[in-house]
């Protein structure tokens, strides 16, 4: 049952929208990238040693960079954060439909709450799957929640992107991508990155700007495979 807390902000025709756009979605999402070929994999044996020495990880990528991703990351049962907003509510079911388990809350609404739950969950050894710039961004710039988190919960941060050769890009405050039927995807797993117990909030920042770093690296390596790189910032 969803909380008091996500659903006062639902409009009346939400109650019935609910019932029919996130399946709808979900089945659309996997019909379009169960029709997409993985032709490169980079990383993986550094993902193999990041859980064989922590046991879990704290996964993240950018939100331009999700739609492919619920199809690669599925078999990790991820339980991913997600939103306390209207929009994120819609996003919410749609996660579900796709076989993960959600958890809500963002920088802006519910973080404190979400963020413990989410080291919770690393702590009991669960995936879990973030956006670090967020539902709302700005694009391409890593919130620090997710880096206190992996430090209190002793677990990697794993930067994974993907890259395709052919997709749609949406004029949203992150450039969306949609991979279009039939397209080739290479995938990039980053470097984990380590950040000590002991970390207090205000040491913080040298692990931020180095996880965002590797993030971009890695978007950036994916979009080069296929010629130049992505736009991630609104077109005006």
């Amino acid at each position: 049952m969803k909380s008091k807390d996500h659903t006062s902000r639902l409009r009346p025709r939400d109650r019935l929208l609910l019932l029919v756009v996130p399946p709808l979605l979900a089945l659309l999402i996997k019909a379009l990238t169960a029709s997409c070929r993985v032709v490169r994999i980079h990383g993986l044996e550094q993902e193999r040693e990041a859980l064989a020495a922590s046991g879990t990880a704290l996964y993240a990528t950018w939100h331009q960079r999700m739609m492919y991703l619920t199809r690669f990351m599925k078999p990790r049962r991820l339980w991913i954060l997600v939103s306390q907003s209207r929009d994120g509510t819609y996003g919410a079911e749609t996660a579900k439909w796709l076989g993960f388990r959600t958890i809500r809350g963002s920088s802006s609404r519910g973080g404190a709450r979400a963020l413990l739950q989410v080291s919770r969950q690393l702590k009991d050894g669960q995936a879990v799957g973030i956006f670090a710039d967020g539902p709302r961004g700005p694009a391409r710039q890593a919130k620090p929640g997710p880096v206190l988190v992996a430090a209190k919960a002793g677990v990697p941060l794993l930067p994974v992107m993907y890259g395709v050769d052919r997709c749609w890009v949406l004029n949203s405050w992150d450039r969306y991508l949609i991979p279009k039927p039939f397209a080739r995807i290479v995938i990039h797993i980053g470097k984990p990155i380590y950040v000590p117990r002991s970390t207090r909030r205000e040491e913080l920042e040298p692990y931020r700007k180095r996880f965002e770093d590797e993030m971009n690296t890695a978007a950036r390596w994916c979009d080069e495979q296929f010629g130049k790189e992505r736009p991630w910032k609104r077109a005006h």
